[in-house]
């Protein structure tokens, strides 16, 4: 049973850095795409960050030169540092995976970590 574990978030001021991270495990298997989400009270899921297999990143306009995410394939881990936070990024984030299991690929999401920005 694969399993995706989050940690890293809290509660920080305005302007300060968190770094969340998000750890797969459970069974044999190769990362593909990630993908770092957030969900506010009352809003949609959206994407902030994502990074393919090959490394390459995309991110939400709203967090572009704060955040960035990097994927450790050794660890079967993936970062997300946040730098300059604002209040809007309160949020739950969710780390979604697309993890390649006897051929086929499934997707994959952590249980979400709080991350509280006070102005």
């Amino acid at each position: 049973q694969v399993q995706l574990v989050e940690s890293g978030g809290g509660l920080v001021q305005a302007g300060g850095s968190l770094r969340l991270s998000c750890v797969a495990s459970g069974s044999t298997f190769s990362i593909d795409g990630i993908g770092w989400y957030r969900q506010a009270p009352g809003k949609q899921r959206d994407l902030v960050a994502a990074i393919n297999s090959g490394g390459r990143t995309n991110y939400a306009d709203s967090v572009k030169g704060r955040f960035t995410i990097v994927r450790d394939n050794a660890k079967n881990t993936v970062y997300l540092q946040m730098n300059s936070l604002k209040p809007d990024d309160t949020a739950v984030y969710y780390c979604q995976m697309d993890l390649s299991l006897r051929g086929n690929i499934y997707s994959y999401w952590g249980q979400g970590t709080q991350v509280t920005v006070s102005s």
